[in-house]
């Protein structure tokens, strides 16, 4: 829903790629919003659409066929000119990426790196430029900043290097920040820093979120809303608190029992999901978790027929859809 607080919203974005094999389309009829100082959570297994959704927000893609509608801050960006997008960029939305070490060039320092980025944005020179640099990485809690700013990446630590990414992001100031996977590879103390740095930059300036993740545990930690998604489209969408307490759809549940629980005995094997993620060249007509989804065992041929072969629409009540036929809210069968 649209709201006079919502900074990004997206309808209908599809994002096709083109291959030998044959046309796979990576992100089908998606939908969301973000309001201004909020945390949205993008949750699925690796090939479900996150990445591709994230960097369709962006613009970055090259190569593939973009459709549907994203609104930042009330402007249409699909379809927008690349000299435009490169205005945007930075200024107005940023991303941190997966690998900081390979986002960042290895050649220029951590410092003139961060400065160009101001200079492109705001066309300052170059001594307030590395100014804004050293004070942004004061600010993500870089020790010394006026020294490391003259450090290159591979003198940083994984954490660190994270870190600088951040403050890169954040140096423009703008008002989306789309996280993906920024805790990859940090051990946990590393990754409940740079989570509540993001939170406290988050606060002070009421910049809107996506964090993009297969971890739970974070989205539980961070979001305000989630969106679940499995094989280039929402399954599920609700606030945090309703996900987690009640899940509705089947895969959201399953991804949900797979997580270690402190109740367990020491000998409990985790829950694993059987099967695997369905191709997105040849998808299967129905609902696409059918083939994995435990409600179908044992179940009446009817109901089997009707997952595998029709496709279920993202439906239900307000606040909590999802794309199910036969999704269960509050415990009871719908």
């Amino acid at each position: 829903m649209n709201t006079p607080d919502t900074l990004l919203r997206v309808q209908d974005l599809t994002v096709t790629f083109a291959t030998p094999r044959g046309s796979v389309r990576a992100v089908d009829g998606l939908g969301f919003a973000v309001r201004r100082g909020e945390t949205l959570g993008i949750v699925g297994e690796s090939g479900s659409g996150k990445s591709v959704t994230s960097l369709a927000v962006m613009g970055l893609h090259t190569g593939a066929s973009v459709s549907g509608s994203v609104m930042l801050d009330g402007r249409e960006l699909t379809g927008l000119a690349e000299r435009e997008l490169n205005r945007l960029r930075g200024r107005k939305m940023a991303m941190i990426f997966q690998d900081p070490l390979s986002s960042l060039h290895p050649y220029y320092t951590v410092g003139e790196q961060i400065a160009e980025h101001h200079r492109v944005h705001y066309g300052s020179g170059r001594r307030a430029a590395r100014a804004r640099a050293v004070e942004a990485l004061a600010e993500v809690g870089i020790p010394e900043p006026r020294r490391r700013a003259r450090d290159h990446p591979h003198q940083f630590s994984g954490g660190m290097r994270q870190r600088v990414m951040i403050a890169m992001a954040l140096a423009c100031e703008p008002d989306l920040l789309i996280a993906d996977e920024p805790t990859t590879a940090l051990d946990v103390t590393v990754q409940a820093q740079i989570l509540e740095l993001i939170a406290r930059i988050q606060e002070e300036r009421q910049l809107a979120v996506i964090m993009i993740t297969h971890d739970l545990g974070v989205v539980a930690r961070v979001a305000h809303e989630v969106l679940v998604m499995y094989g280039g489209r929402a399954v599920e969408q609700a606030d945090v608190d309703t996900l987690f307490a009640a899940p509705a759809h089947p895969y959201t549940r399953a991804l949900l029992d797979s997580l270690p629980r402190l109740d367990d005995d020491g000998d409990e094997p985790l829950r694993a999901i059987t099967g695997s993620p369905p191709s997105l060249l040849t998808p299967p007509p129905g609902c696409a978790f059918a083939p994995r989804c435990s409600q179908l065992t044992g179940a009446a041929a009817e109901k089997r027929t009707r997952c595998e072969s029709e496709r279920p629409a993202l439906d239900g009540p307000a606040g909590h859809p999802a794309a199910c036929h036969f999704p269960t809210y509050e415990g009871v069968n719908s």
